[in-house]
């Protein structure tokens, strides 16, 4: 609970600090701009691919497949959405990370190393294709 407050410190000091430089080199408007045109995406996001992501997911639960990879890339993207909706601009790197496919794919392993991790004393178990 101690790292994960001062990992949050940090990252708030981090956003602040980009803040500050992006606002003496683009200047006030142009950055409150770009904070208020991020967070307008994220929220076009949100809405259109999580549609996408529930239909997708749908599909492969009638196809009698297990769902997992869908759940873990839509629940990405939605990650991928609010970090985009919350100010800051780091955050909206990750954000904008979490949409390419590229990166999303770097990210899964990860993930289900993860979820392994966490249920190996369960009975669920997680295909990874």
């Amino acid at each position: 609970m101690k790292n994960f407050f001062l990992a949050f410190v940090a990252i708030v000091f981090a956003e602040i600090a980009t803040f500050i430089v992006v606002g003496k080199w683009l200047g006030v408007f142009l950055t409150l701009l770009l904070i208020i045109l991020t967070s307008v995406l994220g929220v076009y996001l949100v809405k259109k691919l999580g549609t996408k992501s529930l239909q997708t997911i749908q599909k492969s639960i009638e196809q009698g497949q297990a769902p997992g990879v869908a759940l873990i890339e839509a629940f990405m993207m939605f990650v991928g959405a609010v970090l985009l909706i919350i100010p800051g601009f780091l955050s909206d790197i990750i954000g904008l990370m979490m949409f390419t496919s590229f990166t999303r794919n770097l990210f899964k392993p990860v993930i289900f190393m993860w979820l392994r991790r966490k249920m190996k004393n369960s009975q669920m178990i997680i295909l990874q294709r």
